[in-house]
């Protein structure tokens, strides 16, 4: 499980898939079959960009009957509490265990411009209502019969830290109940050395495990893209250089992930890698587990 390998110390890889835009299970598990033995856990994302797809929920349910585990997202975005809280009881009844907590994308910007969004609860709210249900909804609730068990994570985006930055936010997440991270991309192996260095300072690293988002890129127009329009990631200019004089964009990609993850490997308070890979299907991200592997 990935909760004990975690807690074992173990280096872990996990992947993102986004669930098809379907209502055939068929159509998910051919995307998650390439990975099949070759990562940790597999997300289930949760409309990721407010963009339409089989909801996690159901695609974690899928994946844990065909022997993956999941990590399912789950979004403040488009619940109120009773949905939100509708949604992990009926998680911890199929089996899903791995959660990550996010506040999701603005529908403004997805594919139903016109969708209202919700945003009831914070996702610091949700840890909390995942860690202790009957505790975050008190009293007035009936009591749960069987209270759902998570390992729950958090957000986070490595950035290189200003002399008087701390990490207050992650502290919030954590007493709320976060027990993980997956983090945005990184491909800024310096300013990740900096940013857990002074997440180690604080004591950070020892109450929250680490897994460092990082992705193979496509092509250089892709890594400006991100530049342009992902918040919290930057490409280096080293790196667009290297994407720039490659004769196989694709395949330089591979490798620079592998390489980041290899040096990641090395950064106390790292534990393990998470695969992200934006148009690309799961023998693509298979590829680069394969690239990863054999660093």
């Amino acid at each position: 499980m990935l909760e004990q390998k975690l807690n074992n110390g173990d280096f872990v890889i996990t992947a993102e898939v986004v669930p098809p835009l379907s209502g055939n299970r068929d159509d998910l598990i051919r995307k998650v079959e390439p990975l099949a033995g070759m990562v940790d856990a597999i997300n289930m994302t949760d409309g990721a960009g407010a963009r339409l797809a089989m909801a996690p929920l159901a695609a974690g349910a899928i994946l844990v009957r065909e022997g993956f585990e999941p990590v399912m997202q789950l979004t403040c975005r488009d619940r109120n509490r009773i949905g939100l809280a509708s949604d992990l009881l009926g998680a911890g009844a199929l089996g899903i265990k791995n959660l990550l907590i996010l506040r999701g994308d603005d529908p403004a910007n997805g594919d139903m411009p016109d969708a209202k969004a919700v945003f009831d609860l914070e996702s610091s709210d949700v840890i909390s209502m995942a860690a202790d249900m009957q505790g975050f909804l008190g009293k007035n609730v009936r009591e749960i019969a069987s209270q759902p068990q998570f390992h729950v994570g958090c957000a986070d985006a490595p950035h290189d830290p200003k002399p008087d930055w701390q990490p207050d936010g992650l502290r919030v997440k954590i007493a709320a109940g976060a027990q993980f991270t997956q983090t945005q991309f990184c491909f800024d192996i310096e300013t990740a050395k900096r940013y857990f260095a002074r997440l180690d300072e604080t004591g950070i690293t020892d109450q929250l495990k680490f897994i460092v988002g990082i992705g193979p890129l496509l092509s250089v127009k892709q890594a400006l893209f991100m530049n342009d329009n992902l918040f919290g990631v930057r490409v280096p200019d080293a790196v667009i250089k290297r994407m720039e004089a490659a004769g196989d964009q694709r395949a330089e990609g591979r490798k620079i992930c592998a390489e980041i993850a290899a040096d990641l490997r090395d950064i106390s308070g790292v534990s393990g890698v998470h695969i992200m890979a934006p148009q690309q299907n799961g023998e693509a991200i298979a590829k680069t587990v394969k690239a990863i592997q054999a660093f």
